[in-house]
């Protein structure tokens, strides 16, 4: 583990994070819970907000595909998504929805600035509409064979990396 050069846990918080947020909406499962913080930690986001009946750290089952991130990851619940949309557009925020809709902004084109929040649905349902019409636009990820819909997890990896890269350029 030395050799990859990875950050202690007290070097992660005091590290410049990623203009990022990622807000989870009702999300059900634990186990993709875990992995979005996973993934946030490996892009070095700035927060993730859990909302609704979105499963909330401490956990053994989000714990089991965190590995630990829940501790690295600075995290917030809020009972609604709306609070977390509004929230986070009062803090100069722009906040967009990942999800296929009409007018979405497709991944490859999306152009990316500092201080952008990303919603990610629950895992049968998406998005909420009304979440949606709150946001400031969405984002889809272009796919290309007979399935439309990817797990949130997936999700949230493709979507995270684009992001990061893009910020990095």
């Amino acid at each position: 583990m030395d050799e990859l050069g990875r950050m202690s846990v007290e070097e992660f918080k005091q590290a410049d994070k990623k203009k990022i947020v990622v807000i989870l909406d009702n999300v059900r499962s634990m186990h993709n819970v875990g992995s979005v913080f996973r993934t946030s930690d490996a892009f070095l986001i700035q927060a993730v907000y859990l909302c609704g009946y979105t499963p909330k750290p401490p956990h053994r089952d989000i714990h089991k595909t965190a590995l630990g991130a829940t501790e690295t990851v600075e995290w917030h619940y809020l009972s609604t998504t709306i609070e977390a949309v509004n929230l986070l557009k009062e803090k100069g925020y722009k906040v967009f929805a990942v999800e296929q809709a009409e007018g979405s902004i497709s991944l490859e084109s999306f152009a990316v600035e500092d201080n952008i929040a990303v919603v990610f649905g629950n895992e049968v349902e998406g998005v909420d509409n009304t979440v949606i019409a709150a946001c400031n636009g969405c984002i889809e990820i272009p796919q290309f064979g007979t399935k439309h819909s990817l797990n949130i997890s997936v999700a949230a990896g493709i979507v995270l990396w684009e992001l990061t890269r893009k910020q990095l350029l």
